[in-house]
């Protein structure tokens, strides 16, 4: 049944690269360094809710709302600190721009079990590969610094596209760029509806990366499910 793929798109955050630790406790170390005591618990529950308002008002980074996605974390990282007491607006200036910057580099990020490994593989498998991701500006140096980036032949931000997933035109575009008809490429990632289900939608093939027990998400056909990153390659031999 081997599919005649040309072309693999990948997802980063939770498929390639996850956080080394969760957010709250990335934002108080800082906030330690800068002489201000918050609780990493309740950094963290400021961050969600604070990130999830401002993903509403202002989607994709606020592209096309007269926003860069740098002040639009700035705003984020200064937002969930007021939110967990932090009032001092000289300090949170400070903060925000430092950790802006840290989040672009490998001490907030490591490479998945497996992920340098089967990416090496199907390159030497001949593929063509290319990110398609829901980031920011920042996702090409991040890549860098986690030693990834000489994987992939292009790396599509929603950021860059204008369109997030799941919207299809983000896969149009990088098919565009992959130079592949959509029955030629497969998509890689860990979200149910903007990868697995948006990908096949735009007439992709998909693989979705859940380990198991993740708890139970929509019925998707086994062989289309990645246990590891590892199991792609059985999938997916020429």
């Amino acid at each position: 049944a081997m599919l005649r793929l040309r072309l693999l798109t990948w997802d980063v955050k939770d498929t390639l690269l996850r956080l080394r630790q969760p957010v709250g406790q990335s934002y108080a170390a800082e906030a330690r360094a800068h002489g201000l005591q918050v609780q990493p618990e309740a950094l963290g529950r400021s961050f969600r809710e604070v990130y999830g308002a401002q993903s509403r008002r202002f989607p994709n980074y606020g592209h096309g709302q007269g926003l860069s996605s740098r002040q639009w974390w700035l705003d984020v990282v200064k937002q969930s600190f007021r939110l967990s007491g932090v009032q001092d607006e000289a300090a949170l200036a400070k903060l925000a721009e430092k950790l802006y910057r840290d989040y672009c580099n490998s001490s907030n990020w490591e490479v998945l079990p497996g992920a340098a490994e089967t990416l090496s593989r199907c390159r030497q498998l001949g593929f063509r590969m290319g990110v398609v991701s829901n980031f920011d500006s920042r996702l090409e140096a991040i890549l860098s610094q986690c030693n990834l980036r000489h994987h992939f032949q292009f790396v599509l931000t929603s950021e860059a596209a204008g369109f997030a997933k799941p919207d299809g035109r983000i896969f149009e575009q990088a098919l565009r760029l992959g130079g592949a008809r959509p029955e030629q490429a497969a998509h890689i990632g860990d979200d149910y509806s903007r990868d697995y289900r948006a990908a096949r939608a735009a007439g992709m093939h998909s693989f979705l990366l859940r380990a198991a027990g993740q708890g139970e998400g929509p019925e998707v056909p086994p062989e289309h499910v990645l246990p590891t990153l590892s199991h792609l390659l059985a999938r997916i031999e020429k």
